[in-house]
């Protein structure tokens, strides 16, 4: 890769002194604030200081380690289950490993963020959801909206940052899990001896997870080598990360109409003999933090990390017995990131906070790879193998992609009761892509390149005023304007086009409550939102291909609750409802048959009216241990011209075990209810959508030392 202009300026910031990840001394000093303050809950996504949530106008909700614990939370969509607002669907496009989450009604792949430790995951392309491992983690953040300000790249209607156990807090422990349809996990967690003065930590876990679909399953290996080293008047971290992920895709369900049709069997796998999703992603992160006096902290971040995708895989084009009725495609993605933020942060007590900082996004990636034809039977049968697959087209693809920008955050207690925030960013977003397609059958070359610049300020303001307060219960009132801008998604598919997509841009207002009563046992949250959309990326098929283009103006609106209540000792509940209303304002698009048709007004497809979740934990230190969670999905629309509609559905997760103070025994079982119902649509195969997987049942033991 040649050198990126703006490396030596980052090679010379870290040689002046800096150099490590943001999240460091956010985490040291939120445990600081938490004994300072009796109270376990702190976030640091929307501000990067600790803040308590309540005081953050923005819907803001923490999973700690304990909980997801309780609750037996071992992915994404266990531990997000019971999130308002949010909808983890597993699988999708990116393998059975990854999921599709949703935030406000909008299910795109791209939209919401995911951090890890303070650093974007997937960097300047996609969020990297199938490498992500939950092994070691300390807490959740769901930030919910959008966050225009902190990161090189912006999210539109929500974030997830996951946070793992710094070295010294690193728990000594060791989990062994069997499940249904081969499933298998190992894993642990040692803190490692102290070396040369550096405390260290070291995390490896290992899953193999089956499914009811023939011919599906994958197997995650990860390994996180962490850091830190009190040197230089500061902090120096620095981690190590591998995650190699082989994954069996299964195939999403076909749509004939206005039905799911019935011709195919529901656990039917179309792809090619032998097809495989594979990734491998390594990551260095490093940095340093330091506290220049009782007012000022300083730290900076440097994360590097390459990634490779390999793929082989394809996909229903006809319901029918026709030859060929399936298109495939190999293809090999090899991705650079590297991601740059150095930012001050000054106090002045609880009255004053501000927090300003430069950071640069860099992305570099090239797609190989060609496509072919071939004929499956529609139950799966008799599927043709990679020799008899030969490609009609060689296939090239490079985007790079620079996001650099300058940011200031402000956040001001004017009085006791009233607390004022803003943040502006000021981005440069720089794209150069180029694509190119020789089809071997005509000798036809399609080549070209396109280029782009676009400089844009983005922002944030909001409020929170505490309305009532006695003793520690208290009702905080808040609302929050934010303006956001990115440039459009990039997902290196065989079919992109060289031109580069016009930025998506959305202006979002939010308004809530949070309450937290009955001396701190009861936290409820209310809040409503809208959001004018502009240049949605969305699919559409060319053709018979897939391609992605910009889809005029939408409108996102709707309300949503949760409750976190401690009944009584050890038994705990969680309920949780949104409504969602996510339309169409004004697009027009051509399905095929030469005219353009106005969807203004037409809801946008797979996003539901409702959602709902309630439920029980029963924890004790020591003794039995008992869950249970319920969801509802509402009804949703199969495709944008609202022709096709799918009703809504319940599932329920369940478990039992035993805990005793140094191992605990849990039986586990998720979609007890057996529901294979459509959870997010293709965006490679035409009117496909892929179904929640089946019933699954897991026996897991953990044993701490």
């Amino acid at each position: 890769m040649a050198s990126h202009p703006c490396l030596p300026l980052i090679s010379c910031l870290l040689v002046a002194g800096a150099s490590l990840q943001a999240q460091a001394p956010s985490q040291a000093t939120a445990k600081a604030a938490t004994k300072a303050e009796g109270t376990a809950t702190v976030e640091v996504t929307a501000t990067r200081f600790p803040e308590d949530p309540a005081k953050v106008p923005a819907s803001i909700s923490v999973f700690s380690a304990k909980e997801l614990a309780d609750r037996g939370a071992t992915d994404l969509r266990s531990a997000l289950g019971l999130a308002a607002g949010v909808f983890i669907a597993p699988g999708g496009d990116g393998g059975p490993a990854g999921s599709v989450p949703e935030f406000w009604g909008l299910k795109e792949f791209d939209a919401f963020l995911l951090v890890v430790d303070g650093v974007p995951w997937g960097g300047a392309f996609n969020p990297a959801l199938s490498t992500l491992s939950l092994e070691g983690v300390e807490r959740i953040e769901v930030q919910r909206g959008a966050a225009p300000v902190m990161y090189g790249a912006t999210s539109f209607v929500g974030v997830i940052q996951v946070i793992r156990s710094l070295p010294a807090d690193a728990r000594n422990s060791a989990r062994l899990s069997l499940g249904t349809h081969g499933s298998f996990g190992a894993g642990g967690t040692l803190r490692l001896p102290v070396w040369s003065g550096v405390d260290s930590s070291l995390t490896v876990d290992h899953d193999q997870q089956g499914f009811e679909d023939a011919r599906t399953d994958f197997k995650r290996s990860h390994l996180l080598w962490r850091n830190r080293l009190q040197a230089l008047d500061g902090v120096i971290r620095f981690d190590l990360e591998g995650a190699a992920v082989d994954q069996k895709p299964a195939s999403p369900f076909p749509r004939v109409g206005r039905i799911l049709t019935d011709q195919v069997p529901i656990d039917a796998n179309h792809n090619p003999a032998g097809a495989f999703l594979n990734d491998r992603r390594f990551t260095f992160t490093t940095g340093y933090d330091r506290v220049l006096d009782a007012s000022f902290l300083w730290s900076t971040t440097l994360s590097v990390a390459r990634a490779r995708q390999d793929a082989f895989r394809g996909f229903l084009t006809e319901v029918g017995p026709t030859d060929p009725n399936a298109h495939g495609f190999r293809e090999r993605i090899d991705l650079t990131d590297v991601y740059f933020d150095s930012h001050l942060t000054w106090s002045l007590g609880e009255a004053l906070k501000v927090v300003t900082g430069v950071d640069h996004l860099h992305g570099q990636g090239s797609g190989r790879g060609g496509d072919f034809d071939y004929a499956v039977n529609l139950d799966g049968s008799n599927a043709p193998g990679a020799a008899a697959l030969p490609s009609q087209a060689d296939i090239r693809i490079d985007d790079r992609r620079d996001f650099s920008g300058l940011y200031a955050f402000v956040q001001w207690q004017t009085v006791p009761r009233l607390v004022l925030e803003a943040g502006l960013r000021l981005t440069r977003a720089d794209e150069a892509r180029r694509a190119a397609t020789l089809d071997f059958g005509s000798g036809a070359l399609d080549d070209g390149s396109d280029t782009k610049t676009t400089t844009r300020l983005s922002g944030s303001a909001g409020a929170t005023w505490t309305a009532w307060q006695s003793g520690t219960d208290r009702v905080n009132l808040f609302a929050g304007v934010r303006s956001t801008f990115k440039p459009a998604a990039m997902d290196f598919g065989l079919d992109s086009s060289a031109r580069i997509l016009e930025p998506e841009t959305a202006t979002s207002y939010d308004l809530g409550l949070k309450a937290d009563l009955l001396d701190r046992r009861l936290a409820l949250e209310v809040s409503t939102f809208l959001m004018d959309f502009q240049n949605l990326v969305v699919p559409q098929s060319v053709a018979g291909a897939p391609v992605l283009v910009n889809a005029g103006t939408e409108r996102f609106q709707g309300a949503e609750a949760s409750a976190t209540f401690r009944i009584a000792g050890d038994l705990t509940a969680r309920a949780a409802y949104s409504y969602h209303d996510a339309r169409f304002r004004d697009y027009r698009k051509d399905f095929g048959d030469g005219t353009l048709t106005q969807l203004a007004g037409k809801r946008l497809e797979m996003s539901p009216y409702h959602l709902a979740g309630l439920g029980l934990a029963y924890a004790p230190a020591r003794g039995l241990t008992a869950t249970v969670e319920m969801n509802y999905v509402g009804a949703v629309l199969l495709n944008q011209r609202n022709t096709a509609p799918m009703g809504g559905y319940a599932t329920c997760a369940a478990s039992l075990g035993w805990r005793e103070r140094s191992w605990d025994l849990r039986l586990s079982g998720q979609n007890l209810t057996d529901r294979r119902k459509p959870v997010a649509e293709s965006e490679l195969g035409d009117a496909q959508y892929y179904l929640l997987p089946g019933r699954q049942v897991t026996l897991g033991a953990r044993y701490r030392f």
